[in-house]
């Protein structure tokens, strides 16, 4: 491996001639798929290698990198625009776009991981105090897209963007999750259009909260009903559909954290006294919230849900890392809560006293609708907005933020390009499932709550999985039927927690 010497571009032409040399070493093997052990362990050899020297290269050289990306950051670039830009300017540092695409031809497990070099390059980015504020002032900012479509939404009040639909009704913004054949499981498309949705709530004047909900499915087990979400696509995670930079890191840094921290306005005049927009939101969970549909309600303001719906969060059992969930459930629910959710896959219904932590109220589904009308009319009011921009900067600072999301690049990306997560992958692909589901928690009707609605940790395990190839959880995992949930819970006719 050749030693830097701290000139950047002497140091540039080291890594871009080992890598190449990497490459061509690499190009003498089988395709991933193809490979024997020994060949495997070759490859993973000559990447690591490779990524140390991004590493050692970038602790050296990271912001002048990103200046010359930016133009000494006087240009807010995405993330995808950044990535690309380097990858022109210093060649090796990380794929191409045209690397990228074929790697996203591929199936997961057959891949050779080159996006871990886009994980240690915005790992150190957003480790920089110069250049993690920066990128994450340019990801708030709204997108073009949302820019493009706002006029039509101001003059129509309605748009369908595909995995999501936007409608103003009074002051209120409705935004609806609608992917009703994979119980809203979330994908590249998704998260495009869930930016665009929360951009466009933001940007029109006309809005003064927004909601979201998911909307009725078409999936045979949940025909008619709404369901708020299912979390990622694994069928699309393990087919190699979803990106590390458009879902992983563009769903954090995008529509998430705008939904907690607002759209920076562009025009300095209109961003006095806030550089932000910030509006109330609300939250109305229908029958489950799992995996990302759970790391969402943290940054609600109110959150309502069925008393026939739970939470869940299996990403650790599936190998993966649950977005910030574990920077914010633990403030949220205590420690303890946290690791039973994330590390054991704990799954919370809205009747146990546990639920409170996550839901605000919690009504029948027949009542759902008035108490939505009457929870946006609480959230309508003028100091609403002063006051949960303040709460959101005590919970959670910007340079915690920024930490943890440096952090994050490098876990998450390394979690799913590892054989361990293929390896779930495929199990999860030989009983066609499809989005994120509770299949290592899988309680049936021997466990996983008392009588009293309490955690019972003698639950049984089944190992029948979660979901069907329509993407949502099937009868193997349903805790039990909904007629009989209140009776295991003790909360008959909950309207709200006491």
């Amino acid at each position: 491996m050749p030693a830097l010497a701290g000139d950047l571009r002497k140091d540039g032409a080291a890594l871009e001639s080992h890598t190449t040399a990497a490459e061509g070493l690499l190009a003498r093997l089988p395709a991933p798929a193809g490979r024997e052990p020994g060949q495997r362990q070759a490859a993973r050899a000559i990447h690591q290698a490779c990524h140390s020297l991004r590493a050692r290269f970038l602790e050296l050289h990271v912001d002048q990198v990103y200046e010359d990306l930016t133009e000494d950051r006087r240009v807010h670039h995405r993330l995808d625009d950044v990535a690309y830009a380097a990858a022109a300017l210093f060649p090796g540092l990380v794929p191409s776009r045209r690397q990228v695409a074929a790697e996203h031809a591929l199936a997961q497990a057959d891949r050779e991981g080159r996006e871990i070099a886009q994980g240690v390059f915005f790992h150190a980015l957003l480790r920089s105090h110069r250049c993690g504020p920066h990128l994450l002032d340019a990801m708030l900012r709204p997108t073009p897209r949302a820019k493009e479509l706002l006029p039509e939404f101001q003059r129509c009040g309605h748009l369908d963007l595909g995995a999501v639909t936007v409608e103003r009704h009074g002051s209120a913004a409705h935004l609806t999750l609608c992917r009703p054949h994979s119980l809203n499981a979330e994908n590249d498309a998704s998260v495009e259009a869930m930016e665009t949705a929360v951009d466009l709530a933001l940007l029109d004047d006309g809005v003064q909260v927004v909601a979201l909900r998911g909307g009725p499915m078409t999936h045979p087990r949940y025909s008619g009903r709404r369901v708020f979400s299912s979390g990622i696509d694994l069928k699309d995670l393990r087919r190699g559909r979803i990106s590390f930079l458009a879902f992983f890191l563009r769903r954090e840094l995008g529509y998430v954290h705008k939904l907690m921290r607002g759209i920076v306005l562009d025009d300095e005049a209109e961003a006095w006294p806030d550089r932000t927009v910030t509006k109330p939101a609300l939250a109305v969970v229908d029958t489950f919230a799992i995996g990302g549909g759970a790391q969402l309600l943290p940054l609600f303001d109110h959150v309502l849900a069925g008393t026939d719906s739970y939470v869940s969060l299996p990403a650790a059992q599936e190998g993966i890392v649950p977005g910030a969930a574990n920077l914010r459930l633990g403030r949220k629910v205590g420690g303890r809560l946290a690791r039973q959710l994330i590390l054991g896959g704990r799954r919370i219904w809205a009747g146990e006293d546990d639920a409170r932590v996550f839901f605000d109220e919690v009504v029948e589904p027949q009542s759902m609708d008035a108490a939505v009308g009457r929870a946006l009319d609480r959230l309508d009011d003028r100091a609403v907005p002063a006051n949960r921009r303040m709460l959101c900067l005590a919970e959670e600072p910007p340079h915690a933020f920024q930490a943890y999301m440096a952090e994050y690049a490098l876990q998450q990306v390394v979690r799913v390009h590892s054989e361990d997560v293929a390896g779930r992958l495929a199990r999860f692909g030989e009983r066609g499932d499809g989005g994120e589901h509770d299949s290592h928690d899988g309680h049936d009707g021997r466990g996983g709550h008392d009588g009293r609605g309490r955690h019972d940790s003698h639950a049984h395990h089944d190992s029948h999985g979660g979901h069907d190839s329509h993407g949502g959880h099937d009868s193997h995992a349903e805790h039990a039927s909904h007629s009989d949930h209140d009776s295991r819970t003790g909360r008959a006719t909950l309207t709200g927690h006491p």
